[in-house]
């Protein structure tokens, strides 16, 4: 991999354009949302659901069209992309209440052995209380939000995490809804801002809209917003588009505090979700055509369940409205930072830098990727160039599909390919490490690898 001065030598980091002193590392500001899907953007093909800041982004920046969440669902989603793993190594691989470990590769930890100031605000799922998975235990010097990922379910509650102490919410007290809290994250997210602005920072923002209750079974936002109270859809459907707009302006909002401050221009937006479009709360995907041409939803190993929206905006780097087909997935990240950073990449690191790509180049190499998932039995995926193999729990065969040609995935063309077919059948078998909380013996024609160091 070249080094990234060389990759950057027509317009290096640390080198004014403009007669200024040579100006600091870039800050980074991630931001993801919770069960987004790949369609329910206005830069996706969503024609309904109003998102004209995150569209803005993208006309300004770089959108991906096959970039992959770590995960299905959420926790070890979150996992993959924090520890540069994926979900067959990670140490997370469901939504179980399993913390990061010590020693775990740490993107926050990365970038705070860089000198950067690092916060997380939203939600987190990747450790309990005094466990050691909690935000400040993994490289956040700052945290506020939820730890738990059930109970971030609720949009309205009564306490919140700000590090290592619960704050109470008492706007949310006896019932009322007085704060809901990803307009608290937007609040929390522009203090960081502020108080980081003289020095580099990284900012990872979960937000958790537009999740539904699943608790309460229902979609929750403040209000139904002013664009969707005449239109003639279900009052679930209303609440949902409206907790996205919500977010959308809440990004708009931290997107003018970034120009304010004269933070623009040296600032890597990315933006992203966490894994396809939910079923719950009563919302039903379909309405919005929430996962566009794909196949599937959140709990699929299915594109619809996986690819996600990817935008990132670099200003004087990053070409604007520009598109990229590359695949990358959510472990790819860590080893990304590392490069932006030159910070060596971990050894067991399963991504690799997809800065090129950010640049408008290809990637030199692309290694295969590779899913499991565990809910309702071991499922599997994996994805060599443009093949893509599913093998569905229970299932010993597996189903094969051209993404280049087929990338709805209707076709399967297992039968027709069989050397393709046993080629992605032994990176299956391979491409995972047993794990004490998910443990996967050899059943249906899947073993284990040995332990992974």
């Amino acid at each position: 991999m070249l080094p990234i001065a060389t990759m950057l030598a027509a317009t290096p980091i640390h080198v004014s354009t403009t007669g200024e002193p040579p100006s600091r590392p870039p800050n980074v500001v991630f931001i993801l949302a919770d069960d987004l899907g790949y369609g329910d953007l206005g830069c996706y093909g969503q024609t309904r659901i109003k998102t004209p800041n995150i569209d803005r982004l993208a006309t300004r920046g770089l959108r991906f069209t096959q970039c992959y969440a770590g995960s299905t669902v959420c926790a070890p989603s979150r996992c993959c992309l924090m520890t540069g793993l994926h979900s067959g190594h990670a140490f997370v691989r469901g939504n179980a209440l399993v913390p990061l470990r010590p020693g775990e590769n740490s993107v926050a930890g990365i970038f705070r052995s860089a000198g950067y100031a690092t916060a997380l605000v939203g939600k987190w799922g990747l450790g309990e209380p005094a466990t050691t998975g909690i935000p400040n235990r993994q490289g956040f010097d700052f945290f506020f939000g939820y730890l738990n990922q059930a109970l971030a379910h609720n949009s309205f509650p009564t306490q919140l995490w700000r590090n290592d102490s619960v704050e109470a919410i008492y706007e949310n007290d006896q019932n009322r809804r007085g704060a809901y809290s990803n307009d608290l994250f937007t609040r929390e997210a522009l203090s960081f801002v502020e108080r980081s602005a003289d020095r580099p920072f990284f900012l990872y923002l979960a937000y958790t809209a537009p999740h539904a209750n699943s608790t309460a079974r229902t979609m929750e936002a403040p209000r139904i917003e002013p664009e969707y109270r005449d239109a003639d859809w279900p009052e679930t459907e209303k609440l949902f588009a409206s907790a996205i707009t919500r977010m959308d302006r809440g990004i708009g909002t931290i997107l003018q505090r970034l120009d304010a401050l004269g933070l623009t221009r040296n600032t890597i937006v990315f933006f992203t979700s966490d894994n396809g479009p939910h079923r719950e709360g009563g919302h039903n995907p379909a309405f919005f055509d929430s996962s566009g041409p794909l196949r599937g939803i959140k709990r699929d190993l299915y594109e619809g369940g996986i690819r996600v929206p990817m935008i990132v905006r670099w200003p004087d780097r990053i070409k604007s409205g520009s598109v990229s087909n590359e695949p990358w997935a959510f472990w790819d990240f860590l080893p990304t930072v590392c490069e932006l950073l030159n910070k060596p990449v971990p050894a067991n690191t399963d991504g690799v830098s997809v800065l090129p790509a950010m640049l408008g180049r290809k990637l030199l190499y692309r290694p295969p990727l590779y899913w499991e998932f565990h809910e309702g039995g071991f499922s599997q995926a994996a994805r060599m160039g443009s093949w893509k193999a599913v093998r569905r729990a229970g299932q010993t065969s597996l189903e094969l599909y051209a993404l280049n040609n087929d990338p709805g995935e209707r076709d399967n063309i297992a039968d027709r390919h069989p050397d393709v077919a046993d080629r992605m059948a032994a990176f299956l078998r391979d491409a995972r490490t047993e794990s004490s909380e998910f443990p996967v013996r050899a059943t249906g024609g899947t073993a284990s690898s040995p332990s992974r160091k």
